[in-house]
């Protein structure tokens, strides 16, 4: 029996959800990389290849990792409608939707955007 590694695991899972979500110039796609210490977030058009918006909590002080994923979510809605993006499609890039994932995707949705 072969065990994989976590990393191996996340990138079998981020390659099944990326066969599925893709992102268009009129509904591009919201990706995240969490690591450590970090979480990034950012607004891709796949079809041109081209990132739109991106956000990180390496600028950002909060209490918690959690709370600053929230503000990462937050402050990437805000850029995406400054440039008229007000739809994406959520792309979680292998990582189990909760704890600093929900709470980057709810600080999205707050921030206005639309998934």
């Amino acid at each position: 029996m072969i065990t994989k590694s976590k990393s191996q695991q996340r990138e079998r899972r981020r390659k099944r959800i990326r066969a599925k979500v893709v992102g268009t110039e009129a509904r591009p796609r919201l990706a995240i990389f969490k690591s450590n210490k970090a979480i990034y977030a950012q607004i891709i058009d796949d079809d041109k290849g081209v990132t739109l918006a991106s956000a990180t909590s390496l600028t950002l002080k909060g209490k918690t990792k959690t709370d600053q994923s929230k503000q990462v979510g937050i402050a990437v809605a805000k850029a995406a409608i400054a440039k008229g993006i007000k739809k994406a499609v959520f792309d979680r890039g292998g990582f189990i939707y909760t704890g600093r994932v929900q709470a980057l995707a709810e600080g999205a949705r707050e921030g206005g955007l639309e998934f």
